[in-house]
């Protein structure tokens, strides 16, 4: 029995799973410690790992990545009030947001919050806002866009000439005009760049990482003292979506680094990451139960509670973000008889609300559970109201002198509960 199969068990002999919760996310808490502690020993000392919050905001994750020593990515004042609350400490979190608000920055300077810099508009307001707080120990440099090109998913690419992100460095003059403006601030003391994201190559990442490196070890060249003490060299390490093998690993992604940009793997400076998907992805899936089975022309139909609404991304961009899923009998084992053509659907009423396409599976029966893999992030964990999904509810898994158990951190409302909100 894997451990997949031993949550999925325990959650039907705990009634968990049940005809008034139809789905639940789980995350293993044991397997996201053990991410976290190679993440750790993959890199050096000087490097110092923050989690996107974006990528799970469940504040019982946050609380458990806070006691595993990382620190926090944030890029909202939604996810900044989710990062205090889960106890991680001003100078362990970073704000990430490419559209600030002045009160936003005023927050960050006020209360010693590093931050990065998107474009010459904040840099202005920077500039007065400094004056108020000169005192801050906020750490302030520049998001460079590099301009080195796209991934396979152009969506996420985040280094395009065209990147709604950070100042465009090939542009015009704007590496010697880069360089002028840290001349000209000795309050910037940072310089990041987010490179990577889901379809990137670790090659592309490693080419925008040593961009931003040439430019600082320049500008502290010709300074009188170092003045660029941090690189933050962001997060995007691809998730591997198509077995449970982990690939490509932090330490393939750390050897390469320290091969083309050896300098960060020394005392130099202090290195940021902020890794989210590669943290939590492979340490979540989805349990949802299937309601009904038809068939269709030559498809055998499997109608779930986990479509659009929680595996957003699957949904609407299948070719993208193709997720693998495993039948389950309505007693908790893994079903290898009768394999048909089968489409697995969600809920929601829209043709394209399928989590899986046309593949080979187990003939699925009514009550049958269909487990949804490598979902830890950006599907259950996204920013949803319990209102607005009645029967969905969240688990976390951990073994406790050796007994498996499941906790509830996001609770589920029925639809009495949605009635009754709606009346007050």
């Amino acid at each position: 029995m894997n451990d997949k199969q031993a949550i999925l068990s325990q959650a039907i002999n705990d009634n968990i799973v049940t005809s008034e919760l139809d789905a639940i996310g789980v995350m293993d808490f044991d397997g996201l410690e053990s991410t976290v502690k190679n993440l750790q020993t993959s890199f050096s000392q000087n490097f110092h790992h923050t989690f996107a919050v974006k990528a799970n905001a469940l504040l019982s994750v946050l609380k458990k990545l806070e006691s595993c020593g990382m620190g926090a990515e944030v890029a909202s004042p939604g996810e900044l009030k989710l990062a205090l609350a889960a106890g991680f400490k001003v100078d362990k979190i970073i704000f990430d947001s490419p559209a600030k608000t002045i009160s936003d920055l005023r927050t960050c300077l006020k209360h010693d919050i590093s931050l990065n810099i998107d474009n010459m508009q904040e840099l202005a307001r920077l500039d007065q806002l400094i004056k108020e707080y000169p005192d801050t120990r906020s750490l302030i440099g520049f998001r460079v866009n590099p301009q080195i090109g796209s991934g396979q998913i152009s969506s996420t690419s985040t280094a395009t000439k065209t990147s709604k992100f950070g100042f465009p460095l090939g542009d015009d003059d704007n590496l010697q005009l880069l360089k002028t403006l840290y001349r000209e601030r000795p309050w910037l003391t940072t310089i990041h760049t987010h490179t990577g994201s889901q379809g990137c190559p670790l090659e592309l990442m490693v080419k925008g990482i040593k961009i931003i490196t040439d430019i600082a070890d320049e500008i502290n060249t010709c300074s009188d003292q170092q003045q660029i003490v941090r690189i933050d060299i962001g997060g995007g390490l691809p998730v591997n979506f198509s077995s449970d093998e982990v690939k490509p690993t932090f330490a393939e992604y750390a050897a390469l680094i320290k091969e083309h940009v050896p300098v960060l793997f020394t005392d130099k400076y202090q290195v940021k990451t902020e890794f989210g998907r590669a943290v939590a992805a492979k340490n979540g899936f989805i349990v949802t139960r299937v309601e009904y089975t038809k068939q269709a022309g030559d498809r055998h139909i499997a109608i779930t509670h986990a479509g659009a609404q929680i595996i957003t991304r699957t949904a609407f961009l299948p070719h993208y973000w193709p997720i693998r899923v495993t039948a389950y009998s309505s007693d908790g084992r893994q079903k290898t008889e009768d394999p048909v053509n089968t489409d697995v659907a969600g809920p929601c009423c829209f043709a394209a609300d399928l989590i899986a396409k046309d593949i080979t599976l187990p003939r699925l029966d009514q009550n049958d559970y269909v487990i949804a893999h490598d979902t830890g992030a950006y599907y259950f964990s996204n920013h949803f109201d319990y209102n607005s999904l009645p029967r969905v509810g969240v688990y976390a898994a951990e073994k406790n002198q050796g007994k498996l158990v499941l906790t509830c951190i996001r609770r589920a409302g029925s639809l009495e509960d949605v009635a009754r909100d709606m009346s007050q």
